[in-house]
């Protein structure tokens, strides 16, 4: 079974709150015979829009495939959070690569706000900006850690857009009993994750990137000039980048042994009205310290966007009901609020959670498995992948020189052993050990 078939039909987006309010957007042509590029960019999320538009902008001529429509994948379904910093905290990066490096991760996570932020504004997006993101905390223990970060980042780094929250606080920002402290982040911020889509696709175009979509890869030939095959047509390419992230399939073994998918899910209700204020006392997006996240924020017409739950297979679940479950454990009071969408998405995660950049070839380049943390993350990705095709690789080298393990079992058996860790650390979480 083929994740890109799974759970959605063909060239369409799934019935999500975003689909329904994106902006308009032309389809574009399924790619049809041969053709020639410098480069070829496989994957259509942020990753691939940004590293097209990059490269166009650099002079080179670029084709870009995508398997069903732009932002098809996690770029389009996600939460829309534009987090700070890595998935994984400051001191984590310390002892794993050292203070100095750890520096230059603090200081690439906060060029990809600003990435997003400035596209936005100079690609006149139909996308807003907004500022600020919660980290609401279950424990005493957590909320200690969550404001000892907060000290260390302003210490540290210089970073003191993080304002600590104490139980009355959180209440008062999140409308819920379920928290005991936490913080907020006015230095992060959330977005319509598929409207960010849509304003990179028509940057790319405007630049004179070769669009396909319908144009799924079906493999790919390595060599001095590589050929990407799809049914239709083929591209050969100077360069190809590969930014399929959890759609990737079995297109490149070395990087699926490093890269999982895993399923996500998000409801969206009823708009509100007035009761939105008792969700959010400001427009802000929430996260908070389950192992399994649950993330939320009210959408521009008063909609309380919420995700919860994961799941493993191909087959998505009943996502009303995975979903409202954690939503009406935060917030009781909405059990009579009709949800309005309900849906589901594919991203990938890395064993360490850290983004796997890997050169599989010296002109075939990868970069993928953000771990929930990619709206900023890819699209600098993007970026630094464009840069690396134009010969100024240290910033893809930094990346590429994390510790990135392998999954257990490879990519063959990563799946079943996932599923068995994941139930372990879940049911740890619930019985809070």
């Amino acid at each position: 079974m083929n994740l890109l078939y799974a759970n959605d039909r063909p060239g369409e987006y799934p019935r999500s709150w975003y689909a329904a309010t994106a902006a308009e957007l032309a389809p574009f042509p399924a790619l049809q015979g041969e053709t020639q590029a410098d480069v070829c960019v496989v994957g259509a999320g942020y990753t691939g829009l940004s590293a097209a538009l990059h490269l166009a902008q650099r002079g080179f001529s670029v084709v870009l495939l995508e398997a069903h429509r732009v932002g098809f994948g996690a770029s389009g379904r996600n939460g829309g959070q534009v987090g700070s910093g890595q998935r994984l905290e400051q001191d984590e990066l310390e002892h794993m690569v050292g203070r100095e490096d750890a520096r230059r991760l603090w200081d690439l996570s906060e060029e990809a706000k600003a990435l997003v932020r400035g596209l936005i504004d100079t690609h006149a997006m139909p996308v807003t900006f907004h500022p600020g993101v919660a980290h609401a905390c279950r424990k005493p223990s957590e909320v200690a850690h969550a404001h000892a970060n907060a000290e260390k980042l302003a210490r540290d780094y210089g970073y003191d857009q993080i304002q600590p929250l104490d139980r009355k606080g959180i209440r008062a920002l999140i409308g819920s009993d379920a928290y005991v402290g936490g913080d907020i982040d006015r230095g992060a911020g959330h977005l319509h994750p598929l409207n960010f889509a849509i304003g990179l696709a028509r940057a790319c175009a405007a630049a004179g990137v070769r669009l396909h979509e319908m144009s799924a890869v079906l493999n790919i030939e390595q060599g001095p000039r590589p050929v990407v095959r799809t049914a239709s047509g083929s591209v050969r390419a100077g360069y190809v980048v590969l930014a399929a992230n959890g759609y990737l399939g079995n297109l490149m073994p070395e990087v699926a042994a490093r890269v999982m998918p895993i399923n996500n899910f998000i409801v969206a209700t009823e708009p509100l009205g007035p009761r939105a204020a008792e969700v959010l006392s400001e427009p802000v997006a929430v996260a908070d310290t389950r192992f399994v996240v649950n993330y939320w924020r009210l959408s521009e017409d008063g909609r309380l966007l919420f995700g919860g739950g994961e799941s493993y297979g191909y087959r998505f679940p009943d996502i009303v009901k995975t979903v409202t479950k954690p939503m009406l454990d935060v917030y009781p009071q909405l059990r009579d609020v009709r949800i309005d969408h309900a849906w589901g998405g594919t991203l990938a995660i890395t064993m360490n959670r850290l983004p796997c950049f890997t050169r599989i070839g010296p002109n075939v380049l990868s970069a993928s498995g953000y771990s929930g943390h990619g709206v900023a993350l890819a699209t600098l990705a993007g970026r630094i992948l464009a840069e690396a095709v134009a010969g100024q690789a240290e910033r893809f080298d930094l990346m590429a020189s994390l510790p990135q393990p392998r999954f257990p079992g490879g990519a063959a058996l990563r799946w079943p052993m996932l599923v068995l860790a994941m139930t372990w650390y879940s049911m740890r979480d619930r019985l809070g050990i």
